[in-house]
């Protein structure tokens, strides 16, 4: 059978024939094998219009904190399922998955909570009064949100103790995740029972847009993955693939955190940092575990302590004052540059 690269290839034999041939064969070769920065931008590209279409399905049904803790963790958190499913493939060591999750929610709880706090502040009562029913509601699955995290960490901490996190430790994992995610399930449908809201049929379409997007980044990360793998040398070399990986896959979750801040929706900033915390720990370190064990790496307990360092941080903020302060973004800032100063680089 005639692949699409086939084709291309003997469209390019074919114009060769023709005077203007030196402008269109680069073009041609460029869709062919694309290099690193087409593939990020690819990734860009993608992560834009799932922000897009994500808040297209909040204004179509969807309460933001149900958009914040069930459906934008899952889209946000994809590269991350992705790269575990793609080191599994490769027979890849299971600590670079590790170091992808932690790096990715290290980052996420400090410098990209951080920025926005910092820029336009992260206040859950902006623009509402803070004996809003809804607003303390919101606070209060927050801080639950951050506790679950802060569990699963520990969790991690105590399976990872005797240096692997095998099948069994996988299985304990993932079961934690799925105990969590039917918590949420039903708190959702006991609240849709109860406002008795109305989801408007263009949310498929929506949805649809975003597994689009879903795949445009699993094909980009691929090759990314490739590229670097390849490089022997330097910052951007394979001996960094998990620090890199994890840096590149947070970036998703700055766009979403930002473009929500600057819109003075700290609820689903928020919520959606938090929930994508929990696809990556304990899910793609319980789903690559399922199949290959993990064999934890030095920068482990580091990783933990900062994590619940900035967990702490900001369940002290959310419980006294229900906001960020900018104060508070810049100790976040420190705290992860500590981190990458100390273990990473």
């Amino acid at each position: 059978m005639i692949g699409l690269n086939d084709v291309i290839s003997q469209t390019i034999s074919f114009i060769k024939n023709f005077p203007w041939a030196d402008t269109v064969e680069p073009v041609l070769q460029t869709l062919v094998t694309p290099g690193w920065w087409q593939l990020l931008l690819c990734f860009f590209a993608c992560s834009v219009l799932m922000i897009i279409s994500l808040n297209a399905i909040e204004k179509n049904g969807f309460q933001g904190t149900v958009v914040g803790t069930l459906i934008m963790p899952y889209f946000s958190g994809f590269p991350n399922l992705c790269f575990a499913y793609l080191m599994a493939q490769k027979g890849s060591d299971g600590a670079v998955v590790l170091e992808n999750c932690l790096v990715n929610n290290v980052t996420t709880l400090t410098i990209i909570l951080a920025i926005p706090a910092m820029l336009w502040g992260l206040n859950l009562f902006k623009g509402r009064k803070p004996n809003d029913s809804e607003t303390r509601v919101n606070r209060l699955s927050l801080v639950l949100s951050l506790l679950a995290m802060v569990f699963f960490g520990a969790a991690v901490f105590v399976v990872s103790r005797d240096g692997t996190i095998d099948t069994t430790d996988g299985m304990l994992l993932v079961g934690l995740f799925l105990f969590w995610q039917l918590y949420h399930v039903f708190d959702v449908l006991k609240n849709k029972t109860r406002s008795d809201a109305k989801i408007r049929p263009r949310i498929w379409f929506d949805l649809l847009v975003v597994g689009l997007c879903a795949w445009g980044i699993f094909s980009s990360i691929d090759s990314l993955v490739e590229w670097v793998s390849s490089r022997e040398t330097g910052i951007f070399s394979r001996h960094h693939l998990g620090v890199l990986s994890g840096i590149l896959m947070v970036m998703p979750n700055a766009l979403l955190a930002f473009f929500y801040s600057a819109a003075n929706r700290s609820d689903i900033a928020y919520s959606s940092q938090i929930g994508d915390c929990h696809i990556c720990i304990p899910l793609c370190i319980g789903i690559f575990a399922l199949f290959s064990p993990i064999t934890v790496y030095s920068g482990l307990q580091l990783s933990l302590y900062v994590l619940t360092g900035a967990a702490a941080v900001h369940f002290i903020f959310l419980i006294f004052s229900g906001r960020l302060p900018r104060s508070a973004g810049l100790v976040l800032t420190g705290l992860y540059g500590f981190f990458i100063y100390k273990g990473s680089f």
